[in-house]
């Protein structure tokens, strides 16, 4: 991987871990990654759809400690700057469409680095039984491991954000919670929060959280708790709500509604704008 000493020299990147014993680190992502055994939680997910998608980053490999080399897809800005933006990937793995994605946010917001992690080690579902059997398998120490050496990577003065949806929405918030005082903002689409406020209270960051009225799952229930936990810890949190159904910010699936998609992804480039 190449090493980053902005703005003197080269450039690379990326992503998570968390304060507290590995029991905790696991809790958030194993009660996520449960919900593909629950009844109906798949059938939510429609096979995804092809997107018309021609890259313009690169895939590249990393070294982790203990462990097989790890891939992420990078958007290297020409300009010389501190700033990150981690962008991570749902239950169906890094495939075109999260590095669409990244491209665009990339394009958006103009001054900063984006990395895509591929925290499934190259493995990309195309159907709902492999993105739950990929989901399950997920291993927290793994991803740890993975999240540590990306973020040990960066220059000192790093600013970082964090984006995720559904699976990535939760790691988002842990990634945030692991960069510790370089995070700067941190973004979630309906995905599982943390609960232990006193993880909650080592975050640096403001989280806006974006969930879906009709998710069974992610729903006002979970975001009200995540309220109340944040408010506890002495941190901010913007919530927002549409009426729209789980993944509907992902034009690969059929819930997918344009609208909401677009004034839910405005939200959250202006989010990261005023930020990073």
């Amino acid at each position: 991987m190449k090493k980053i000493i902005l703005p003197l020299v080269a450039i690379s990147f990326l992503i998570i871990s968390c304060g507290g014993p590995a029991e905790e680190k696991k809790e958030t992502s194993e009660e996520f990654s449960e919900l593909a055994q629950e009844e109906g939680f798949a059938e939510k997910h429609d096979e995804p759809k092809a997107i018309d998608f021609t890259p313009s980053g690169t895939m590249e490999t990393m070294a982790v400690e203990g462990g097989d080399a790890a891939n992420y897809y990078f958007l290297q800005n020409a300009k010389e700057t501190n700033k990150y933006l981690f962008v991570i990937h749902e239950w169906w793995g890094l495939n075109n469409h999260i590095k669409s994605e990244a491209e665009r946010l990339y394009n958006e917001l103009g001054d900063v680095h984006v990395m895509a992690l591929d925290l499934y080690d190259g493995k990309v579902a195309t159907n709902r039984d492999s993105a739950g059997k990929y989901m399950m398998e997920a291993d927290a120490d793994r991803i740890q491991s993975i999240l540590d050496a990306v973020i040990s990577s960066l220059p000192e003065n790093a600013e970082i954000g964090t984006i995720g949806w559904c699976f990535g929405g939760g790691w988002s918030l842990k990634t945030a919670l692991a960069a510790g005082e370089k995070t700067k903002a941190c973004v979630m689409y309906y995905g599982m929060p943390v609960e232990d406020v006193a993880q909650l209270k080592t975050l640096s960051s403001d989280v806006l959280f974006i969930f879906a009225e009709q998710d069974q799952w992610i729903n006002k229930e979970v975001a009200d708790k995540f309220e109340a936990n944040m408010k506890a810890a002495g941190k901010n949190l913007m919530v927002k709500s549409f009426d729209a159904d789980h993944a509907f910010a992902n034009p690969t699936q059929e819930h997918y509604l344009e609208a909401a998609a677009a004034k839910a992804n405005a939200l959250s480039l202006e989010f990261l704008q005023e930020r990073l």
